[in-house]
This record gives structure tokens, sequence and C-alpha cells, in this order.
């Protein structure tokens, strides 16, 4: 949401879409649109297009090829408003988002022309407002061409894609992306209306927090920055302003300062003795603290005494510290973020977008997707580069969840103009974010792009630049600027990747963060244990969305992975072979569609279960890992791990189980001997395994794992009991005898290790001596009853294994594409049972979701009854 005043008048009604040149406008239609449709505001030509019926569903089959017309048409805003003179001093316009390059004209007369959607704008309308009825027109120029246009006239710059995004302050990935569909269009995006208010006004707040310790508590110090902009108050005359923090105990402290005269800002202060400080979720509470900033009457002015609802501004803060150490040490440079002076071990996701009409994300859909992370053990989100600034409903509910937000600026996978026009609405946007993000004490991080570095050292972009400006300005210059000057308690990265030092490549693992794009792109997944970086800030492995998911906007017949919508809803290149290439040597080539839609679902969660344990397996030289990616933005096989339907995919319920504070993981490392005759500075081959133990609680482990070598049917092979100690916040490795860790029946045996505490925390850990499509699997290992009247609304799915069962996970949306199951990704020893709780708000039969109970075996064994979709 966006935060009005209370002299905020909206204007969102009475609204009509046009386009004036139709020219690229479908026949059909030309004349439906030249008269105009009903539009809603705030909103986007798409939505409006898709609701009078002049287009069909955007992300349905093909049809995004079909309305590339709306990309490359202006498009024209207008409704007429009644409005009567209120006796306020000042009436402004006020555009909170324009999508993108437009004119603004109120009864003919041109207010002004906006280039950036990530800013907003005002206008004094005094001179142009009439008593009575008024005509506000917003006239967009089409997007497409306008970018390839400025490209023409200014000179291409190097970027990721077919259109030219960089050249316009517009969301980058509305153009399309190797996730995203191309949508790029127009539209009133963020609300639209008439500030009226007299005397002064509040134009911007920065409340700024630090932490200090006392005798036994802390004291928070919040220093709260106040613009204001004057009219009918007289520049000579000191404007008041008051302060009022109200605690979560109900406490109320309160300050006050002034604007002095000929200034147009002021900075209050308050302490907080004994504050109760925020923390990220696993390391403490998330205490919230009310802050109101008002400006009270001027003493003396008569004519200048605020309006009381304008000269007001409310929000929340949460007291604590953060820093980011990025200093050398031995294995290079580290980066560690510190929340309140203690290392946060980051489990991380990017963010993208999480709709592609961005007016459709409302705070429920936010709620859902900051759900969706926490309930993975996720603790940061990276709202990544080619996006927006989010609406402020994720950031308060990140406070509250505790959930990090490391923050891109929207520059992403491009080089980008420095000439003096971009220039000044690069600074503008930022200048207007920065403070409008300063109070959630969630964003711990700024970042100045996403890949552009590391494109211009590593992708060839210098020499194709060849002098030319690329935007580095922006990320090593007026950015960190900005922050310094507006928002210095926050750290700041200028790129992702980045190596923080001269003469070194952005994306040395030995250094700062890493993107890990070989796998997927050229690797086997097991590539990752080749890596052995500081911190990972992208890494990611493909798979489908829900079967309903898909097959609800992909209706190829017969269903193909190469069929011409299937291939409309996979925007990476060469994306489908890559999946073949991925479970090629791990899972045994599907038989069938559904199989090849289960088994690219499985894999995909197989790969990023692979790739944390061993990233994490390296704390605390690594740090953190953040995936890519969280969420879609349309139906499509991508990174995600939820679909764009709300889904939770196989990958979801992996990381959930990857990413809990304490994991155990059976992972191959040198021993002692061999590291003895290895050459120093050398790594040593690994020859031994070991139990890696990861425990990111404040609680030290002490206790004992018993691990056993098996076969499937559980007879125990071998066995040996470890006694642990893991400290807090870190990390234990111990080795495994050869009697118990080699295998002699790869194809047949499992390697289990398991916590002798029920309580301890640790999840079982299973190595395998083959992959799926090597070992002897018991193709029908599982029984499953299904119970009605366990759940309202749903059933409960009682399954037991009579073999070893791989990844047992129901894919209850083939049977109700509203249901959802608790668990997945489940493996059961022989003997072994687990309960799955479903909820069907369609109270689907429940033998329905008992037949919908897969695992990996049933990959390996003929097909048959109980696989969804199977006859």
């Amino acid at each position: 949401m966006t935060y009005l005043p209370a002299t905020f008048r909206a204007l969102h009604e009475r609204w009509s879409l046009t386009a004036p040149s139709p020219g690229t406008v479908p026949e059909p239609i030309t004349a439906t649109l030249a008269a105009g449709i009903p539009a809603e505001v705030p909103g986007e030509a798409h939505l409006d297009l898709l609701r009078a019926g002049l287009i069909a569903d955007p992300f349905d089959g093909a049809n995004e090829a079909g309305q590339q017309w709306i990309g490359d048409t202006d498009w024209t805003y207008s409704t007429t408003f009644a409005w009567s003179d209120d006796g306020a001093a000042r009436h402004d316009l006020v555009a909170h988002g324009l999508d993108t390059v437009a004119a603004v004209e109120l009864n003919g007369v041109l207010l002004g022309r906006t280039e950036n959607m990530h800013r907003s704008y005002r206008w004094d309308v005094r001179a142009a407002l009439r008593e009575g009825e008024n005509t506000l027109t917003v006239s967009f120029t089409a997007p497409v061409p306008e970018a390839a246009a400025r490209a023409a006239r200014d000179g291409a710059l190097p970027r990721v894609n077919h259109h030219e995004y960089n050249q316009l302050r517009k969301m980058a990935c509305s153009f399309g992306w190797d996730w995203g569909i191309d949508v790029a269009g127009a539209g009133i995006w963020k609300p639209i209306g008439l500030d009226s208010w007299s005397g002064a006004r509040i134009t911007s707040v920065r409340p700024l927090v630090d932490v200090t310790a006392g005798d036994g508590a802390h004291d928070g110090h919040l220093e709260v920055h106040v613009g204001i902009e004057r009219d009918g108050v007289r520049g000579d005359v000191e404007v008041p302003v008051a302060l009022a923090v109200t605690g979560p105990d109900g406490r109320v402290l309160h300050a006050a300062g002034s604007v002095a005269p000929g200034q147009d800002s002021a900075t209050v202060r308050l302490t907080v003795p004994g504050v109760r400080r925020w923390w990220p979720a696993g390391y403490g509470d998330q205490p919230l603290y009310d802050v109101e900033v008002s400006l009270p009457p001027v003493v003396g002015e008569p004519s200048g005494v605020p309006a009381s609802d304008a000269a007001r501004w409310a929000g929340r803060v949460g007291f604590r510290t953060v820093a980011l150490d990025t200093s050398d040490d031995d294995g290079g440079a580290a980066f560690r973020l510190l929340v309140n002076g203690e290392r946060v071990l980051v489990r991380g996701v990017n963010w993208i977008p999480d709709h592609a009409f961005l007016t459709r994300v409302d705070r429920d859909r936010y709620a859902r997707r900051i759900s969706d992370a926490a309930e993975a053990n996720v603790n940061l989100l990276r709202v990544w580069g080619g996006g927006i600034y989010e609406s402020d409903d994720l950031y308060d509910l990140a406070d509250e969840r505790g959930l990090l937000v490391w923050q891109d600026f929207p520059f992403a996978c491009a080089a980008y103009g420095e000439d003096e026009r971009m220039r000044a609405e690069v600074e503008a946007e930022a200048r207007e974010n920065i403070a409008r993000l300063s109070p959630h004490p969630s964003l711990v991080l700024w970042n100045g792009n996403n890949e552009n570095t590391v494109a211009w050292v590593d992708w060839g972009w210098a020499g194709r630049l060849a002098g030319r400006p690329w935007g580095d300005h922006y990320y090593s210059e007026l950015l960190p600027g900005l922050l310094t000057e507006l928002d210095p308690t926050r750290p700041y990265s200028p790129a992702s990747p980045y190596s923080f030092g001269d003469y070194r490549s952005p994306n040395d693992e030995r250094y700062g963060t890493v993107h890990v794009w070989d796998v997927w792109n050229r690797e086997d997944y097991t590539a990752y244990a080749r890596w052995r970086p500081r911190f990972v800030a992208e890494f990611g492995f493909q798979g489908p969305p829900a079967w309903s998911t898909l097959t609800g906007v992909v209706h190829d017949e017969p269903l193909d992975p190469f069929g011409e919508q299937m291939l409309v809803h996979q925007k990476a290149n060469l994306g489908n072979a890559k999946l073949r290439r991925g479970w090629t040597g791990h899972l045994p080539d599907p038989r069938s569609i559904e199989d090849w839609h289960w088994t690219s679902q499985l894999n995909q969660a197989h790969a990023i279960r692979f790739g944390v344990e061993h990233f994490r397996s390296l704390t605390p030289y690594n740090t953190g890992t953040v995936l890519w990616q969280l969420n879609d933005n349309w139906p499509v096989v991508s990174w995600a791990a939820v679909d764009f339907a709300g889904h939770r995919k196989p990958l979801w319920h992996a990381l959930r189980d990857v990413y809990a504070p304490r994991l155990a993981t059976l992972q191959p490392r040198a021993s002692q001997e061999a590291a003895a005759n290895t050459w120093e500075g050398t790594e040593p081959e690994p020859d031994v395994l070991a139990l890696v133990l990861v425990n990111d609680t404040a609680e030290p482990y002490r206790g004992s794992f018993v691990v056993t070598r098996e076969d499937f049917g559980g007879a125990v092979l071998a066995k040996v009991v470890l006694d642990v100690t893991v400290p807090a916040r870190g990390a234990a490795t111990v080795e495994i005898p050869s009697g118990v860790a080699v295998f002699e029946d790869p194809g047949s045996e499992v390697l289990v290790a398991v916590a002798g505490e029920e309580d301890a925390g640790f999840a079982p850990s299973y190595r395998y001596g083959a992959e799926v499509a090597g070992q002897r699997l018991e193709p029908r290992p599982l029984r499953v009853v299904a119970d009605a009247d366990a759940v309202d609304g749903g059933c409960e799915l009682h399954v037991s294994a009579t073999s070893l069962a791989r990844d047992v996970f129901c894919h209850a949306d083939t049977v109700d594409a509203d249901a959802r199951a608790d668990r997945g990704m489940i493996t059961l020893r022989a003997g072994e049972s687990a309960t799955l709780r479903i909820a069907s708000p369609a109270g689907a039969d429940p033998a329905a979701f008992a037949a919908a109970v897969r695992c990996a075996n049933d990959l390996t064994g003929p097909a048959g009854p109980g696989v969804p979709g199977r006859a």
C-alpha cells in the first residue's frame, strides 16, 4: 500500500481507456478502443482490455504472442470529477505511480511529463482546477517502440532478453524474462488524486534507529528526519514538529522539535530506555514501535495553521542494529550479515514481483507468499533488481514475521545510460524509496545492481561498450552517496555478485557473494560440490508448476513437453533440454507426460537439496544461500518453489527440510591424512564420509547420532553411535568409520543418520550408494489409507512403507485444484509411516487423494493404477 494523508482525495472513478492512434490495434476492436472502454484505476491496460472482453486471458495458451500489439500502442486514460473550493490554500495532483512515459493534463493544461514508474509525481494545480466538472487525462506513450526509439537515438546498450528495457525506468521483467511473460504495457498502477492542504505539509519522514547497551539493558535511539513544504506559513516562521512513540507495552514517549525559519526539514531525537530489540526469525522476537509525527499549529500565524490531516505521518519501527562484514580473511573475503552484533546465517530466497500485473498483488497475496517463505524456514528475502521497490505491505509483513529483506535497486542484467535525464530519474526514485522504506527493521541491505558489474567484467560487455558509460556511476557513486546522506544505518553492496575488492572478478567464490549458474546451464547438479563459496546470492534449478497450474493454461493435444503452448510457458533458453540433461543419470527417463512432470519436479527438488546441504555443510566459512527463486509471476515452468497458483512444489518441501535451523547431512570430506599429504594452498581430495551437523539455534547441542547402513528392506548391515557436540550458531564434523560408510551393494543400500534424542531438532539424513535410476527400489512400496473424518474439508492420508520409499508426495491438486497437503518429500524406511493432512475446499473424495500419492520408486516400475493421470 501507499501511505496517503487524510487530505488525499482519490480520483479512481469514471475512468475510460482509449487508443488514440489506432494503427497498432487489431481491426475488429479499433472502433471500440477509439470510443473508449471502462478502466479501473489503479490498474493496467491489459486488465481493462480483458475485463472488456477485447482480449483473452494473456496467460492462457499461446495468447502472449497475439497480444504484443498492446505494448506497441499509445494509451490514454481520462476521467471527469467534480470539484468545489473547500478553502484549502493548496491543491496538488499527486500520482503515486504512472507506468511509464506519460503526459498529464488537467482541463487541457499540461501539468507535466513522467519518465519513471518507480517514483511519484506532484503538481500544484490551483491554476488549472475549475469549479464544477474537471477533466483529467493521462496519455501514455507505447513502451516497446519508445524504448527502441531511445536506443536508436542514443545508442543501444547491452542487455539480456529481446526488448530495450534498459532505456526506460520501467520494471525490467514486464518486457519478459527467462521465467516471465512479455506484457509491457501502460497504466496508472498506484493511487492518483488531489491533496488539498494549508499551511504546511509533511513531505517525507525518515525514522532511523540505533541501539546502545546500558546497565543490563539496551537503549533505543530514534532519529526522525522530517521534511516539510510550506504554503501559507511564511518562510521566516518556525514550524513546530511533534513526535510520539508507542511501545508494544502501550508506553508512550514524546519529543518535540521545529523546522527553523528558512528551512524545510528538521530532526527530532528520542531515546527509549530499556528498549526491546527487533530480531530476525529464529534469533529473537519482533517488537514494533508505533511512530507518529505531526505539525502542531503555528503560534501567531492564523493564516498559516497547518491542516492537521495533511501534517501527520504514522508508521512503525523496530530497534536493531545491522552491519555487513566483508573484511579479508585467510579464505578471501567474508560476507557476514550482523543484526544486533550477532552474525546471521542466511537461509534466503530471491523474490520477484508476485504477479505480472502488479495491481493484482494485494496484502493478502503478499501475506500468503510471506507465509510460504517463513514456513520453509527462510529468514531472508532478496527483492531482485529486475522488479520494483515493493509495496509497504511486503515490508510490513516481513517486519512482523522477522524476515530480513535485501533490497536491490532496480537495475538488472543490462548496461544503463548515464545522461542527465536518466541520472535525474535515478536520483529521484532512489531518494523517494530510501526514505519510504527507512522505517522497516526488516530491510537490512541495499544492493546496487543484479549482474551488471559481472557482465561488464566477465561477459565481454566492457569491449562492446568501448568506453561508454554503463551505470557504474550509480552503483559506485550516486547510490552509496544517497544512502550516506539519507540512511547511513544500513549497509550497501554495489552489486550481486560482488567481491568487495579491486582486481577481483565479481563472481570469485573466495570473496563476497557469488551466483552459481553453471549448474542448470551446463553442469550436472553434483557440480555444486565443486563450489566453495563464501555466500551464494543466486542458484537454482527448474521444474514445472503443479499439474493443475500447468494444465490450466497449456492445452496441447496431446500434452507434450515440446508442444506449442507448453513452450510458451517455458521461457528458459533450451529449458526442456536442460531439464532432460538434469535428470539423466539420476532418474529414469519418463514414459508419459505425467512421469515427465513428476520426474522434472523431483529432480528440481533433488538438485536444490544437494546444493543447499553442500553449501550449509561449509558453515561458518559459508554464511548463507539465497535460492533462485521463491515465487512465480504467471503459470510457467521455472525455478520457483511456489507456483503462480500458490501450490508448494516438491522443491518447497525439500527446501523446508534443508533450511531447518538444525541440519544433519552426510558429506564427503578429506581425512587428516589426506590433508597432511596435500600441497599448501590446495584443497585435499575427499576420501572419507562424515556427518556434518549445522546448528543455527541459540543453544548448543550435545548428544548422539546413530548411523546405520541398511538394505531397502530395513535389515541393518552396519551401525555406529557417534557422540557429538555442536556449538550454537555453528557446525561440527564427525568422521564415519569406513565399515559403516562404504556400501557393499550400492544399488540396494542406504546410509541413515538419526539423532539419538527425538526432540533434538535434526531430521534424519540419508545417503545412497546409487541414484534412483540405478537403485533396485520396490516400485510399489506404499500402503495409503484415507481417513475422511479426521479433517473438516479434507482428509488424512496414513501412509506406510513395506520397503524404502523415497520422496513420498501427494499431488493433491490433481484431485482438487485448490487442495493442499501439509507435508511432502517424505522418505520412509521399511516399517515406517507418516500422516499427510489434505485440505480440500471442494470436499473431494479421499480415495482420490490416496491415489494421488507418488514416490520416486514408482518411476522405476511399470505404469499402473494409483499414479495421477494414468488409467
